[in-house]
């Protein structure tokens, strides 16, 4: 049975672990052609091997190396079909707005929120010339409502995400290209096991707003990015897609 992506060029940052490496797999599974692009150049090459796809380092707040990842990618198989810009950070030190620094704030909205400004700019020459392509930006549940555990740099920043989003998304629809923002809950990833291992009282507030009871494996989000990918979400576009075990629609969760 053929994939749902066969033959077309997908460009994932981050995605050397957790969703991001996750969606590479998927992204094949499917037939498609994935092109990593991150700075951690042990994995990067290996998770690149094992899908059959090519690995370039891409230090995603550098507007030279990230239209140098879409560049390679066309050069490489002739379109860009798909993008998928998924790197962020969530670093210790950002924190309550009375506690973070200009520093942690200014780095966390680089990578999180300028890379995307960057990605997206990037690609759409390529999507616009050949009238069509999917772009999926990774945003975050707590784009559409409070945080029980302030990370104040990292809310503003999907926040923003979402925002940038859903005006490319309308900006662009009738020149054959769609942007989305993918909404995720607390998945089972390396960030967050970091958070538990940091910190589990704070790790473990989490757990008990997700009606579902558990948090999403990184595969379960991949799912969701390839159907935005893929034609059966051909009518989606300026999208809020979250994927949040009901996180952001409940007002309280049975015990």
């Amino acid at each position: 049975m053929p994939g749902r992506l066969d033959g077309r060029v997908c460009v994932v940052t981050g995605g050397c672990s957790g969703i991001g490496l996750a969606t590479v797999r998927r992204f094949a599974a499917e037939g498609g052609h994935v092109v990593i692009g991150d700075v951690d150049d042990q994995r990067g090459p290996q998770a690149a091997d094992e899908v059959g796809g090519r690995y370039v380092h891409c230090d995603v707040t550098d507007a030279d190396q990230v239209d140098a990842l879409f560049a390679a990618a066309k050069q490489a198989f002739g379109t860009v079909d798909v993008a998928f810009n998924n790197a962020g950070i969530s670093p210790p030190d950002d924190d309550s707005i009375l506690e973070t620094g200009i520093d942690a704030w200014r780095r966390v909205q680089e990578v999180n929120l300028t890379s995307v400004y960057l990605c997206c700019k990037a690609v759409l020459p390529y999507m616009l010339e050949q009238e069509r392509g999917s772009i999926i930006n990774t945003a975050s549940f707590v784009a559409v409502m409070g945080a029980a555990t302030s990370q104040i740099s990292y809310t503003a920043s999907k926040g923003g995400v979402l925002s940038m989003s859903r005006e490319l998304g309308v900006q662009f629809a009738r020149q054959g290209v769609r942007v989305n923002a993918l909404c995720p809950g607390p998945v089972n990833t390396p960030l967050l096991q970091e958070l538990f291992a940091a910190d589990p009282e704070r790790a473990a507030r989490r757990l008990v707003h997700v009606p579902l009871g558990r948090f999403a494996e990184p595969d379960e989000i991949a799912a969701a990015v390839a159907f935005l990918a893929s034609d059966d979400s051909s009518f989606i576009t300026a999208s809020q897609f979250l994927v949040d075990g009901g996180i952001s629609g409940a007002y309280v969760t049975p015990l």
